[in-house]
């Protein structure tokens, strides 16, 4: 059974940093694209980021670019998400999602597979 498990959430201050994780079991990672998505209270769910199968390509959204990173290491069928300088706009319900392709792109309605997802609050 293919699943998806997010950890790594928690309450910070703003500017602080989270390292959120993303492990996958009942598949290899290798095969897919994985995306970090967020959802906050009242908020429709956006794409945050998203890693090729290999994890030279990356892309992210507006908002979080230069404070994010996605990573992955397939080794360990994890994919890793660090934020940084961390801004109170960011609370959110951080999801993972797998998709089974190549590339380095990945809408939300064409994820395979979803995590239940993991809480960042962001406040002082």
């Amino acid at each position: 059974q293919l699943q998806l498990v997010e950890s790594g959430g928690g309450l910070v201050q703003p500017g602080g940093s989270l390292r959120l994780s993303c492990a996958a079991s009942g598949f290899t990672l290798d095969y897919y694209i994985i995306g970090w998505f967020r959802q906050a209270p009242g908020k429709e769910r956006e794409g945050v980021s998203c890693i090729s199968n290999s994890g030279y390509n990356t892309n992210y959204t507006d908002s979080v670019k230069g404070r994010f990173t996605i990573s992955r290491v397939n080794a360990k069928n994890t994919v890793y998400l660090q934020m940084n300088s961390l801004k109170a706009e960011d609370t959110a319900v951080y999801y993972c999602a797998a998709r089974k392709a190549y590339g380095s792109r990945c809408p939300s309605s064409a994820m395979d597979t979803w995590g239940k997802g993991t809480l960042v609050t962001v406040s002082s």
